[in-house]
């Protein structure tokens, strides 16, 4: 994954605004999550340090994406705070670079977050959620039906939709994407 230049990559991605202002599904908790997340005097430390080693950062992501509705806000905030210059991928569109970054080498799961130095490469990725909030998503996955039951489609509607709505409101599962993503991007 390292050899790959991604300065052409970010030189295509749009900006948070750009990305913000395109999204037609989301774009209502993704505008709460940034608007009302506030870091700590301990993260604002830690987003410092990290301005220091100029980083960028490319977004794979995808509006109808709840999981990006929580932590594409987050991490864009964390950016600004870090002097990290941010760039946004719909992940359908790029699946040349998607291919790159699978969950566990097999799923296209976003948002993936690619921090790159100022040579394009790779330094830190991360994505697509907290270790929390896949136990989350887990727990969710266990109340819903069997896939081949008749009211299987609409239960997970609802139950994906009220997962969506509770982590992007709940400032506990916030941060928990806030220190994993601390983890990341601490220099070792």
């Amino acid at each position: 994954m390292s050899a790959i230049n991604h300065n052409t990559w970010f030189d295509k991605g749009m900006t948070y605004k750009e990305y913000v202002e395109a999204m037609n599904v989301n774009r209502e908790a993704v505008d709460r999550v940034y608007e009302q997340l506030v870091f700590t005097s301990e993260d604002l430390a830690v987003w410092n340090n990290v301005a220091k080693r100029n980083l960028r950062g490319i977004a794979l992501t995808a509006d109808w994406c709840g999981d990006a509705a929580l932590n594409v806000p987050i991490v864009q905030k964390i950016a600004e705070q870090s002097n990290i210059e941010m760039r946004f991928l719909i992940r359908d569109e790029n699946l040349e670079l998607m291919d790159q970054y699978l969950t566990n080498g097999v799923s296209r799961a976003i948002p993936i977050f690619i921090f790159i130095n100022e040579s394009g490469e790779m330094e830190e990725v991360w994505g697509p959620r907290s270790p929390e909030v896949q136990d989350l998503i887990a727990e969710v996955r266990n109340q819903l039906p069997a896939s081949d039951a008749a009211d299987f489609a609409e239960q997970q509607k609802i139950v994906y939709g009220n997962f969506k709505e509770n982590i992007t409101t709940d400032p506990a599962i916030w941060r928990t994407v806030i220190e994993s993503v601390k983890s990341k991007l601490i220099e070792v």
